[in-house]
């Protein structure tokens, strides 16, 4: 199988995982969206933050923020307060109640993992976690780096 060949069946590997994204979102509580997690995810892994770093994370733009942000407060698992710095700005952070739903997610897919990957062998599980590790940092690195403005147009564009 030549180089290319094998890219081609890559992508419709790589296809195929939103079918195993779906299936992990049906085991999330009702009223929590992926981009709940994703959101919250973000907060965790980086602390306080300005809605303006929390879209450039999500690669998404302002308006489409706000509303993930603005679901996420209404269910108490985000705290949004001013930024006493820039009296325009919020600074968002996860609440306890939104560190308990993330506990209550990982637990979730950790067993519709451990479920559905239960015939694999422990060498078989850390080789993935390895590969899709380094895939992500392969695709960090072939990011482009857009301005602000450049990003705001394309992700209007493209949500």
């Amino acid at each position: 199988m030549t180089a290319h060949e094998q890219f081609r069946e890559l992508a419709q590997q790589l296809g195929a995982i939103g079918v195993i994204k779906r299936g992990l979102a049906r085991v999330l509580p009702p009223d929590c969206p992926p981009t709940s997690v994703i959101v919250l995810e973000l907060l965790k892994r980086y602390g306080e933050m300005r809605m303006s770093k929390l879209a450039e994370l999500l690669v998404v733009d302002m308006s489409v923020t706000s509303r993930h942000v603005a679901y996420a407060a209404e269910r108490g698992w985000l705290e949004r307060r001013p930024d006493h710095l820039d009296k325009r700005s919020r600074l968002l952070s996860l609440t306890p109640g939104g560190a308990a739903l993330l506990d209550e997610v990982s637990a979730r897919y950790t067993e519709a993992l451990a479920h559905c990957l239960g015939d694999w062998s422990d060498e078989d599980v850390a080789h993935a976690i390895g590969l899709l590790a380094r895939l992500r940092e392969s695709f960090g690195e072939c990011r482009p780096h857009l301005s602000h403005r450049e990003l705001a147009t394309r992700t209007a564009i493209h949500p």
